[in-house]
């Protein structure tokens, strides 16, 4: 029988503690202070005792030789190979009637929660984030990682929230608080592979990996095994459930490569949730249409990370085609028109970034607000070897355009920490990882960016940071642009027009159709739910001739770079 994993407060007053380690004949408990006691063995692996353990006791198990945290440890103390801490789950919470806000009203922020100065550090921005109009802040992964700075993809205790951020307290203290400002919270969570450091679920449970499915991390997660599947869907609870998160984004799905676990996962959210605005995004790179079904309230998916429709306009705004933006280098425009018009760019044409393979399913069937667009994110900012943004790589005019194309075209806007104030601040990749391992982080990094035009040269590759360093976390701080002011207008302006003349009217919406007008320019239409037609015309060219016009209000205007317009 599956058990729940992890350290749980029972009625009685004890703490009932269970761990599958099916690779192992004995498992003991301890507790700092105390003598080990020996665990119980039950059915497929499990081994469970309940003792006395009041809230905020420190434990770990004891197999053979070797002490090792909870893996469903719900917060540490000494960092990952330090000790679980046993967490009472009440809170006093002051937004008990918070029942979140629908998909269609979501403008997204997504975070860092350690370059913010921790959980605590990112309730003092939400004030600032709410006056602008933002609906939605989305924390990069939260949960315990090796060090104290990492992007959280890292992490090797999905239930713990990292000490360098804050406790669970605070992370349940910052949701109350969004929520009071009328703001929901999303969050990132990496259920496709474990961190490099400070994971011991190989040592005793080797099954929990699939050492026949490979990933860029090593073995996938073994979600078909019962055991398995209950640790990932229980986490996801716990965040909706405990933490009151509004929403979650699965990273990288396609990495876990078993469709028939995110379905069973999603329909059990849905069950278990029912009454509240749960939003659930994925990351997939194959663009798999099948998971976006219009049934998301019976176990569908909101949405999924649109990476095409960054990836085609980050090659019309900068004019770079190196690695996978070479999959967007041809007939650019016609690609965005696709983007705008069906969703997905790539929906089963070969990808040249993917050695020819097919990738993507059709999506022109879906309502434009399954797909999730951004400009900048993360992975397309960090990933970079310099971290540069955009404001540093294209022009102003240019930049303001594709901001008003990303935050009034219906699909859902997804905005980068610093976007709003122009930030020229890079976001590089870091880590605090040390000795062999730091080693071979810092190499694997420059060896990375060895087929970029710019970095074929070794010498050229030894100016890219060291993701280890200190300074390297630190100049990722975003600060605001020079003329952040100006940028913060922009935002604020476009989105109040974009709640209050589209959002209204964004159920029901469908594409009614786009044509590239030029190298660089577009112009797309869409039927809003009210039978009103939405109607967008961007050029990008390096010399823009002049946009067409049509009937109707004109909403936005960004010179003869960008137009809307709303008619009947």
């Amino acid at each position: 029988m599956t058990q729940a994993w992890g350290a749980r407060l029972l009625d009685d007053g004890r703490t009932r503690f269970a761990l599958w380690a099916p690779d192992r004949d004995a498992v003991l408990l301890e507790i700092d202070g105390a003598a080990p006691q020996p665990m119980t063995a039950a059915d497929e692996g499990w081994f469970v005792l309940a003792t006395d353990a009041p809230a905020g006791t420190r434990y770990r198990f004891r197999i053979g030789d070797l002490a090792v945290p909870d893996p469903a440890s719900r917060a540490q103390s000494g960092g990952v190979h330090g000790w679980s801490l046993v967490i009472d789950p009440a809170y006093p919470w002051t937004t008990d009637d918070w029942r979140g806000r629908p998909w269609e009203e979501t403008v997204l922020v997504e975070l860092h929660a350690g370059l913010c100065g921790g959980f605590r550090g990112v309730i003092d921005q939400l004030a600032s984030l709410a006056a602008l109009g933002v609906t939605a802040i989305e924390l990069m992964p939260v949960n315990a990682f090796g060090g104290t700075r990492n992007w959280g993809y890292d992490g090797v205790l999905p239930y713990a929230p990292a000490e360098a951020y804050g406790s669970p307290a605070d992370l349940k203290a910052l949701v109350d608080a969004a929520h009071g400002f009328g703001v929901s919270v999303f969050l990132d969570v990496v259920y496709n592979h474990f961190g490099p450091d400070g994971n011991y679920l190989g040592a005793y449970a080797a099954g929990f990996f699939d050492a026949e499915v490979h990933t860029p991390w090593g073995g996938a997660v073994a979600v078909e095994r019962p055991a398995v599947q209950r640790f990932f869907v229980d986490n996801a609870l716990m965040w909706l459930d405990e933490y009151r998160i509004d929403g979650l984004r699965f990273d990288a799905v396609h990495a876990i490569a078993n469709p028939d676990f995110l379905d069973t996962m999603a329909a059990e959210i849905r069950e278990r949730l029912p009454d509240r605005h749960v939003h659930l995004v994925l990351e997939n790179e194959e663009n798999d249409a099948e998971r976006l079904r219009a049934d998301r309230d019976e176990g569908g998916y909101d949405a999924q990370w649109n990476d095409d429709f960054h990836n085609v306009l980050h090659v019309l705004l900068t004019g770079e085609t190196s690695a996978y933006y070479g999959d967007f280098a041809e007939r650019p425009a016609e690609r965005l028109a696709r983007c705008l018009a069906e969703g997905f760019i790539y929906q089963g044409e070969g990808s040249p970034n993917h050695d020819g393979k097919p990738r993507g399913k059709p999506s022109g069937h879906l309502p434009p607000t399954r797909f999730v667009s951004f400009l900048q994110n993360h992975d397309q900012i960090g990933n970079r070897a310099l971290g540069e943004r955009l404001t540093q790589l294209t022009d102003r005019e240019s930049l303001r355009a594709a901001t008003a194309l990303l935050l009034l075209c219906p699909q859902i806007p997804l905005l980068f920490m610093g976007d709003v104030d122009g930030s020229e601040t890079p976001f590089l990749f870091f880590t605090d990882f040390h000795d062999a391992l730091a080693d071979a982080v810092r190499e694997g990094r420059r060896k990375e960016f060895a087929k970029f035009d710019a970095f074929a040269d070794p010498a050229a590759r030894e100016r890219i940071p060291d993701p280890n360093a200190l300074a390297t976390f630190e100049a990722s701080r975003p600060q605001p642009g020079p003329d952040a002011a100006a940028w913060r207008a922009l935002y604020r302006d476009l989105i109040a027009l974009r709640q209050t003349a589209i959002v209204p009217h964004l159920a029901g919406a469908t594409a009614l159709g786009a044509e590239a007008t030029g190298d660089a320019a577009v112009t797309a239409r869409w039927r809003l739910g009210d039978g009103s037609v939405l109607t967008i015309a961007i050029d990008l060219g390096a010399e823009p001739a002049a946009l067409p016009t049509f009937d109707g209000e004109v909403l936005h205007t960004e010179g003869e770079r960008f137009r809307a317009w709303l008619g009947r």
